[in-house]
């Protein structure tokens, strides 16, 4: 942004106010039949009503040691407008400056105002119950353990487990997802989710500085921060530019008169001019406005990127990588096969499957429990043993079951029937005596194969990661297209082998990592882009991820990369075309060509230009 930018975020909405009086002021300083000296007064109480900003930016910069910005070029280039006697210039350089301002100021406002769409998610307040009142408090004063009551059309202010109630909730402002999701007891309650209906109780598991909420606030305040190298080099730009251009407008009013006898007025003028031209507002403007109005338009599609410096590699990558579990499947486990064997009932064998894994809580025994649907009676169930790795042994109403993988089966010396099925298969064995197995298997999400074929058109190669069995992994990346994969990894072979590919990858072209799980923050953090899937996941992967897709759509990928490209796309536009009609005025201003009135109309039509070229990114 301008320097200055800041100081007037605030101030700004009295601009159309001080413009108005100031254009007044400058009709009837060019219409009334007024003496010279009138004339002067009511140009220079124009002048300081659109320009006293303005100055005192510029010397307030100054006693910061920061004399080079666009705020002391226009103070010069006015003043000696005035020194020339020329002053409707003067008052109108200042006027079509402030103009400039307030439009680029609703710019940002605007593209702010579609990333606070995305913190709607902002909870006012929590309700507890003291007394058998409600009472609001501000969620930071609510304590882990307290249990808050959530009522229709309320948001759930801090993450908790629901202890009572049931309802329908909005995940809209997180996830982008306009379909609802259900809570019920034991079901845990994520922050930023409205109650669309229905009355829940919750208890509280986290501070809300550790809600998801919280959390995804922090990385939007902090967006801004990370700045792109194109942003850098702006900064660093401006701060040489300036000098020369100064140097440049001082040679240009000295050395005619003094070597050539030309006429010190005229050139004088030319050199005014050439200053005001040379402001480089557009540049200074158009570019942060950019990447912030495509940040603010991939927020409107339910992707948060945490600042401008992820772009630039978001918009090459080399390859894609994928962990496997709830990235590009669902990560939620059903039985997908039954097959009981030496004469037994299929219902025989979920039976003792079910009753032997009644007190774990794995996903995988909860997906056997919930798959045979009754009730368990515990009291047939004891002596559990959980086998690390392997399974567990218990005793079912004196029966000896055992429950788990080959490895349990091997153990034991029971003979079990060599299977080559793509998932998870537990072996089941009552009193020595071998039942069958079942397998249990994770659902590919809807649009994981379309993600994968998008993928393929901007990436060199498609990579999965995963911890399960080679043949589930081989089975997967055949039916998705995935170039290459890797199975039976644990968290830290999964940063190796993104280290593999960051040594392969070309110089200029970025490795992308996405997943969604706590174990994926290492791999996250050390690829070039790390993208968190479902800001629903874990808290530590969004944490490590550059960037946060709110729903597990893994297309959302592909549209994240699109919309990267898009946005340098924009921005290099911006500076290609401020620097080229900047160039092609200096070179007119300095020779006389062009009138302090085209300068103005050249800057602030070139600002104006590149603000409107940088909003369509709003539209991401």
């Amino acid at each position: 942004m301008c320097e200055h930018h800041h100081t007037h975020q605030h101030q700004h909405n009295n601009t159309p106010v001080v413009i108005s009086v100031a254009v007044i002021l400058f009709l009837l300083g060019l219409f009334l039949p007024v003496t010279d000296i009138a004339k002067f007064i009511i140009f220079l109480t124009a002048y300081l009503i659109a320009g006293g900003k303005v100055l005192i930016n510029a010397g307030k910069n100054i006693l910061k040691g920061e004399i080079f910005d666009e705020n002391f070029l226009m103070c010069i280039a006015t003043l000696g407008a005035f020194a020339i006697k020329e002053f409707p210039e003067a008052v109108m350089v200042m006027i079509l400056f402030q103009i400039g301002e307030y439009l680029q100021d609703r710019a940002v406002e605007k593209s702010r105002g579609s990333i606070a769409k995305l913190m709607d998610i902002r909870p006012d307040y929590a309700n507890i119950e003291e007394n058998g009142h409600l009472v609001r408090k501000a969620p930071d004063e609510v304590k882990i353990g307290d249990v808050i009551v959530v009522k229709a059309g309320e948001k759930i202010p801090i993450d908790g487990v629901v202890i009572e109630g049931y309802a329908s909730v909005d995940t809209a402002a997180l996830t982008g997802e306009s379909k609802p999701g259900e809570l019920r007891v034991g079901d845990n309650a994520i922050s930023g989710c409205i109650n669309t209906n229905g009355l829940i109780k919750i208890q509280v598991t986290k501070a809300f500085g550790e809600s998801t909420v919280s959390k995804i606030l922090e990385l939007v305040e902090h967006a801004s921060s990370k700045k792109a190298k194109t942003e850098k080099f702006i900064t660093k730009f401006a701060r040489y530019y300036t000098p020369v251009v100064v140097l440049a407008a001082v040679i240009l009013s000295t050395v005619p008169p003094l070597f050539f006898g030309a006429e010190f007025n005229v050139w004088f003028e030319r050199a005014l001019t050439f200053l005001v031209i040379s402001c480089p507002c557009a540049l200074v403007i158009s570019v942060p406005l950019g990447f912030f109005a495509g940040i603010g338009g991939a927020s409107k599609q339910g992707i948060l990127v945490k600042g401008s410096s992820y772009l630039e590699k978001l918009a090459k990558p080399y390859a894609v990588v994928f962990d496997k579990t709830g990235t590009l499947t669902k990560g939620t486990f059903n039985v997908t096969k039954i097959q009981p064997q030496n004469g037994v009932s299929a219902e025989e064998l979920i039976k003792y499957t079910a009753m032997a894994e009644v007190y774990s809580n794995h996903p995988i025994a909860a997906s056997v429990k919930a798959f045979y649907g009754k009730t368990i009676d515990e009291t047939q169930v004891s002596n559990v043993q959980e086998l690390a790795g392997k399974g567990v042994h218990a005793k079912i109403s004196g029966n000896d079951v055992l429950c788990g993988n080959t490895e349990l089966m091997k153990e034991f010396n029971i003979e079990y029937s060599g299977i080559d099925t793509a998932g998870t298969i537990i072996h089941t064995a009552l009193n020595n005596k071998y039942l069958g197995f079942i397998v249990i298997s994770d659902e590919l999400k809807p649009d994981s194969k379309q993600a994968i074929a998008s993928l393929k058109k901007v990436s060199e190669k498609t990579v999965m990661l995963t911890g399960d069995n080679n043949y589930t992994a081989e089975k997967i990346a055949k039916e998705l297209g995935i170039d290459e994969f890797h199975a039976q990894l644990m968290p830290y072979d999964k940063v190796n082998e993104v280290e593999k590919l960051l040594t392969q990858s070309p110089r200029n072209r970025s490795v992308i990592f996405a997943g969604d799980g706590i174990n994926d923050a290492p791999v996250l953090t050390r690829a070039d882009i790390g993208i968190a899937m479902g800001a629903l996941g874990s808290d530590a992967a969004i944490e490590a991820a550059d960037i946060v897709i709110m729903d597990d759509n893994p297309l959302k990928i592909y549209t994240s990369i699109k919309i990267a490209q898009r946005i340098i796309r924009v921005v290099k536009q911006n500076i290609f075309f401020a620097v080229g009609i900047k160039v092609l005025f200096l070179l007119l201003g300095g020779l006389g060509f062009v009138t302090m009135w085209g300068a103005v109309f050249a800057d602030v039509g070139v600002t104006l230009l590149a603000v409107l070229n940088s909003l369509r990114l709003l539209r991401c």
